[in-house]
């Protein structure tokens, strides 16, 4: 059962307040894990020789892929008693060992405010189409993009959101051939606590 059922939108935000107190990952740690992963990326050189950001530039889909895979792996090698990536096909991405109620699946995009699943995700078999839950607890990433025209420009973690998500609160494409599903705009306000975002930095005036 979800622990919004029979909770209207008003009541949404104190509900996720309650849900991320409870669990053992605390925003702080994902924050600071989250911006490891990261910055470790914008460092790696492929074959010794290729700078990722400066030398080559990977889809926006292959640095999320790098970000679903580190995460876990930096939180098992901190607490390996306590976290392990994904092994089995009905694990989330992220497993809790103790507990696997507080299991986290990870959303990554480059769209600076929404978050995108694929089809499945609005489905009420979802389950089944994939061997996982859609249900459950949630962080989210937006980043920004590389820029192949400017390898000066070193993208960044823009918004990184904790909480929790049902199936229901994705909303699949309409197009029966359309591959992606929409977090909803309320799930992703209310749902979903915002634990970091990017300052924008203030331009100066000159005079």
């Amino acid at each position: 059962m979800s622990p919004y059922e029979n909770l209207n939108d008003s009541q949404w935000a104190e509900k996720t307040n309650e849900l991320v107190n409870n669990h053992p990952l605390t925003p702080d740690l994902i924050v600071n894990v989250v911006l490891e992963a990261w910055d470790g990326i914008m460092k790696t050189k492929i074959a010794d020789e290729l700078l990722i950001g400066r030398d080559i530039f990977p889809s926006p889909q292959i640095l999320g892929n790098y970000l679903h895979e580190l995460i876990p792996v930096i939180l098992q090698k901190r607490y390996p008693d306590l976290w392990r990536k994904e092994y089995e096909k009905s694990d989330k991405d992220l497993v809790y060992i103790p507990n696997p109620d507080f299991s986290v699946e990870i959303k990554t995009s480059s769209n600076a405010n929404n978050i995108y699943g694929n089809r499945s995700y609005g489905q009420e078999n979802s389950a089944n189409n994939s061997g996982k839950s859609k249900d459950g607890y949630y962080i989210t990433i937006n980043f920004e993009k590389l820029d192949s025209k400017n390898p000066d420009f070193r993208p960044e973690i823009q918004k990184i959101r904790f909480g929790w998500i049902d199936h229901s609160d994705w909303q699949p494409q309409k197009s029966p051939t359309g591959q992606q599903a929409l977090l909803s705009s309320s799930a992703r306000d209310y749902k979903l606590l915002m634990i970091y975002q990017k300052k924008l930095q203030k331009m100066e005036s000159h005079k």
